[in-house]
């Protein structure tokens, strides 16, 4: 059985979400991870398309919520569903690829993800290993 990077945890109207790596970057991909298995199953999503995603911002936490809500923008605004990720941050300046496609009839559509949030916001480092969390809106 594989560990995931990413996990969940209760939140009374919401998701929460955890991801973790070794780094930032790892840490904030598998919370893109975790919350778009919300919406699909990632397996089984072709990455056809790729979006890129740039931003700045020097405060990690809130540069966590940016990332989210950047993809969830794409996402809806391309009208494709992500199924990796990939990123990057030096000095507050953040680069991320998405790959994904257009959502097809075979593909079950799991829980819409409306956005990330400031709810239960951390990103901390705890032996070796960082840790993003945060409840989506859903």
């Amino acid at each position: 059985m594989t560990t995931l990077p990413y996990a969940y945890f209760d939140h009374d109207a919401d998701i929460g979400i955890v991801g973790r790596g070794a780094t930032v970057d790892a840490a904030f991909v598998a919370a893109a991870e975790a919350m778009f298995a919300i919406m699909a199953d990632l397996p089984k999503i072709r990455g056809e398309a790729s979006v890129a995603i740039a931003f700045e911002e020097s405060d990690v936490e809130l540069a966590l919520v940016t990332w989210l809500n950047r993809l969830l923008a794409e996402a809806r605004g391309e009208g494709l569903i992500f199924g990796r990720f990939e990123l990057k941050q030096h000095d507050g300046q953040w680069q991320g690829t998405a790959w994904g496609e257009p959502w097809r009839e075979d593909l079950e559509r799991g829980v819409e993800v409306k956005g990330a949030t400031l709810t239960m916001l951390s990103v901390q480092q705890a032996d070796g290993v960082w840790e993003a969390r945060c409840v989506v809106d859903v």
